[in-house]
């Protein structure tokens, strides 16, 4: 259920958007166990011109970047996987965007399960009802 919002340097372009959408949707996955089938990714584009990475333009560094940004549940990742889904995901860009500046982001936020959801009930919810369905 996570919300993945991804900005990225360039022009809009469907293609390549439905890329990204694919590969951090499945990224997400298989490294940070996310359901795929109810996650979401929102993309935008910014001109390299109004992206400044240590004063200077993208476009004067003849590079493009990401700002990759993903609400989880607070304590469902171990630190081992936030590592390896954030490698995989700088190793994911490096192939969709071509050149990607070292100063590109990614940021995983870990929210708490009842101030996080979908449909209008919290994860805590959802836990707390599978549980006790379970028992």
């Amino acid at each position: 259920m996570p919300i993945i919002n991804v900005s990225v340097t360039g022009k809009p372009d469907a293609t390549l958007s439905a890329r990204i959408a694919t590969e951090a949707t499945e990224l997400t996955a298989t490294h940070l166990r996310k359901d795929p089938t109810i996650t979401a990714v929102a993309v935008s584009y910014l001109d390299p011109q109004h992206w400044f990475a240590g004063g200077t333009s993208l476009a004067e560094h003849g590079t493009n970047t990401f700002w990759l940004d993903i609400k989880v549940v607070d304590g469902t990742n171990t630190k081992l996987e936030l590592e390896a889904y954030l490698k995989a995901i700088f190793a994911a860009f490096g192939r969709l965007l071509g050149s990607v500046h070292e100063e590109s982001y990614a940021f995983v936020h870990e929210v708490p399960a009842a101030a996080y959801g979908y449909g209008g009930k919290t994860q805590e919810f959802r836990f707390i009802s599978g549980r006790l369905k379970a028992a």
